[in-house]
């Protein structure tokens, strides 16, 4: 082989190597920024959740007047989950964030359950119109929550499952494309708590 045909391979080798360090390095920028979209998703229907608490509690308020400890624990609850869903929001996909989000979700939902429950004591508290609305408004934001939480998941196991094969997980080593952190669900007994329906 000649000076001439030695150099073409060579050079032709290197334009192969950059062209796939250059398609996995996009490749991984697509699937984190696909997470993280898939995260803005969920961030809109916590924030929703999070707005129609208030209005449960304010209804509910008025009819459980001897319930206050219950009542204050679902705003706390709230309180904390805004303040871990802030941090999760700032980095979509990092484990401490993730976990600290999901625990305070689950807070959350426990308490929700455990004012459901005793809401069921109050007959006039399940006929009043503005409960119902605001009892159904919360079901269908969980929902939509539920189908945003499975797409964000899907997101990070596509990210996760590219950034660790080869070749991509040289590029992500070398470039700090991190693992990400799928988001839990809520423990399975507070996921299994008894639903009240209106």
């Amino acid at each position: 082989m000649s000076m001439v045909g030695v150099l073409i391979f060579a050079v032709a080798l290197v334009a192969i190597v950059a062209v796939m360090i250059i398609n996995s390095y996009n490749d991984l920028v697509k699937y984190r920024n696909r997470y993280k979209n898939a995260y803005s998703q969920i961030d809109v229907q916590l924030q929703r959740r999070y707005d129609l608490i208030p209005n449960l509690v304010e209804t509910a308020k008025g009819y459980m007047k001897h319930e206050r400890e219950t009542l204050e624990a679902v705003i706390a609850a709230r309180n904390s989950a805004i303040n871990a869903s802030s941090r999760a929001v700032q980095n979509p996909g990092d484990p401490q964030a993730m976990q600290q989000l999901g625990n305070a979700e689950a807070a959350l939902t426990g308490a929700l359950s455990r004012l459901m429950i005793l809401s069921e004591s109050y007959p006039e508290l399940k006929a009043d119109r503005t409960m119902t609305q605001v009892m159904e408004e919360l079901s269908s934001t969980e929902n939509r929550i539920a189908f945003a939480r499975q797409a964000f998941n899907d997101s990070v196991t596509l990210y996760n499952t590219k950034s660790e094969s080869f070749p991509s997980n040289l590029i992500a080593n070398t470039f700090n494309f991190n693992v990400a952190e799928l988001l839990p669900e809520a423990a399975p007994e507070i996921k299994n708590a008894p639903r009240v329906s209106f």
